[in-house]
C-alpha cells in the first residue's frame, strides 16, 4: 500500500527493525513509558525507517512489542535527494546541525573536515562522533515523524564530494540558491567560520544564502531549508 508519512494524530512515531514483529529498542521504549507517559493500548506510529509505516498500540510490557493496528504504508523516497555537508564547529554545535537537517527532511549529512577547521577529529574520536550524530538524526526523525532515516556519512574532506552541476559551496557573492536560469543545485557544502581557502574554491559552482553573514551552523540549516523547500516544490526560482 502506498500513501503518506504519518502525521501527529496517530501518537508519537518510533522506529523498528521489522514491521511485522515490531519490537521497540529499550531506550525508545523508556521514553514512550516514562517520558511521554503512553498506557497499554495508546495510539503509536511505527516506521523502518526505509519508507514503510504502520499504525500501532502500545504496550507497557516491553517484551511483547507494539501491537500492529494498521496496514503497512510505503511512502516513496525523494526522486532527488538533498545533501548538506557542514565543515566540523565548536561545542554542540556539530549536533544541532544534525538535528535541524533531518527534521528539515534533507536526505544526506556529511560532517566535513575544511582546511580551515579549527576542529580536528582522530580516527577514534571520528567514529565516536559518528555514532552521536546517527543517534542524534534518528532521534530528530522520530520527532518530525520521518520515514526515510537521513544517512549520516562518516567524517570526510571537501574533496571527497564529487564534483558537479548540481554541487555547490556556499560563499558569499555567490549565485542565489534557486535564482532563475540557475541549474538546480543538490548538494551544499558549508564552510568553517574562517571561510574555504583558494584551493576548496578552486573550479567550484558557490551558491549565495543570504544578504548577511551567517554564522556556520545557521548556514548549514538555511542551505538545508532552501534545498528541501525547492526540491519540494514550495518555493520556485521565480519566488
Amino acid at each position: 500500500m502506498s500513501g503518506t508519512a504519518p502525521d501527529g494524530r496517530g501518537g508519537p512515531h518510533a522506529f523498528v527493525a521489522d514491521l511485522t514483529a515490531p519490537l521497540l529498542d529499550e531506550a525508545d521504549h523508556h521514553h514512550l513509558a516514562r517520558v511521554l507517559r503512553l498506557r497499554d493500548g495508546d495510539a503509536m506510529t511505527l516506521g523502518d525507517g526505509r519508507g514503510a509505516w504502520r499504525s500501532a498500540r502500545f504496550r507497557l510490557d516491553p517484551g511483547m512489542g507494539p501491537e500492529a493496528a494498521g496496514e503497512v504504508v510505503e511512502v516513496a523516497a525523494p526522486e532527488r535527494p538533498v545533501t548538506v555537508a557542514f565543515s566540523l564547529i565548536k561545542g554542540g554545535r556539530p549536533e544541532l546541525v544534525v538535528q535541524k537537517l533531518t527534521e528539515l527532511g534533507v536526505d544526506q549529512i556529511l560532517p566535513l573536515a575544511a582546511e580551515r577547521s579549527v576542529v580536528r577529529w582522530d580516527d577514534t574520536k571520528a567514529v565516536a562522533n559518528l555514532g552521536r550524530f546517527r543517534r542524534v538524526a534518528r532521534e530528530a526523525a522520530m520527532q518530525s515523524r520521518r520515514v526515510h532515516l537521513p544517512e549520516v556519512l562518516a567524517l570526510g574532506e571537501p574533496a571527497d564530494v564529487a564534483d558537479g552541476p548540481a554541487v555547490a559551496l556556499a560563499e558569499s557573492g555567490g549565485e542565489p540558491l534557486g535564482a532563475p536560469g540557475a541549474g538546480p543545485v543538490d548538494v551544499v557544502l558549508v564552510g568553517p567560520e574562517g571561510g574555504w581557502t583558494d584551493d576548496e574554491l578552486a573550479g567550484r559552482r558557490t551558491v549565495g544564502l543570504g544578504s548577511t553573514v551567517l554564522r556556520a551552523e545557521t548556514a548549514a540549516i538555511a542551505a538545508g531549508t532552501l534545498l528541501v523547500a525547492l526540491r519540494d516544490g514550495r518555493l520556485t526560482a521565480q519566488s
